[in-house]
């Protein structure tokens, strides 16, 4: 029998925006299907947590989403545990340095196989539930789809592939399902670590002068998820402390 609650699947859930994402949706009634691929500590960490404050609300998924084969899996296992799906975030992502000169068609292939086909796969196999639930979608693109970075030109593309994926979705699973696209700017820096001039000059092209942080996705991504949002498809909302603008 289907779970009277709002089932979303989340995949990059583990950590960083994806946790956040997962914590927010959670704390809102929502259960959730759970997607990582290798931070199997975090995830159980996560799970935990959750699990916690309501029991039985969580299945963990594990997938490469490179893996054509594992993408409708993900789907059909969410729907078989809980009976139903409302939404899906795409929030999974690919991110190294590419560089046009030094770029190679296997980071082509890795970025635009995480990035881009992924999610639209992904959704594909989900629309027909979320026909069924009058849901949504939600895709995790950049700022740097819009406004790339020289060291990032192929990053930069498979993002703004996921764009156009949104629109494209929006405009192909309507009335029934709305698909949208939230841009994050400076939230996280990355596990690397960052050249403390390129961050400097990052925060100085923003308005706002500061970082961000997950929960300025998490929130975004629940709203549009929520009835407030009810009449909005098809957009990219920019959560970059006014950075597109400039």
């Amino acid at each position: 029998m289907p779970t009277p609650r709002r089932v979303v699947l989340v995949t990059g859930a583990a950590r960083r925006v994806g946790a956040a994402i997962a914590r927010r949706l959670h704390a809102e009634g929502c259960n959730l299907a759970l997607h990582y691929r290798g931070s199997i500590d975090d995830m159980r960490s996560l799970v935990e947590e959750l699990e916690t404050t309501r029991s039985g609300s969580t299945l963990i998924l594990q997938g490469d989403l490179a893996v054509f084969d594992r993408l409708p899996e993900l789907v059909a296992k969410t729907v078989g545990h809980f009976g139903r799906l409302d939404a899906l975030v795409n929030n999974a992502s690919a991110f190294y340095p590419t560089p046009a000169g030094t770029a190679t068609p296997a980071q082509w292939e890795d970025l635009f196989a995480v990035n881009a086909r992924a999610p639209f796969f992904l959704s594909q196999a989900a629309a027909p539930h979320l026909r069924a639930a009058r849901g949504s979608i939600i895709n995790i693109a950049d700022i740097y789809a819009e406004k790339p970075r020289a060291d990032l030109a192929v990053y930069a593309a498979s993002k703004a592939a996921l764009l156009a994926v949104s629109r494209g979705l929006a405009v192909s699973l309507a009335p029934d399902v709305r698909v949208n696209a939230v841009s994050p700017g400076a939230i996280l820096w990355p596990d690397a670590g960052i050249d403390p001039d390129v961050q400097a000059r990052l925060l100085a092209l923003t308005p706002m002068g500061r970082a961000g942080n997950p929960d300025d996705i998490a929130g975004t991504v629940a709203w549009l998820l929520g009835d407030a949002a009810g009449y909005i498809t098809g957009q990219v909302i920019h959560v970059d402390g006014g950075r597109s603008i400039g």
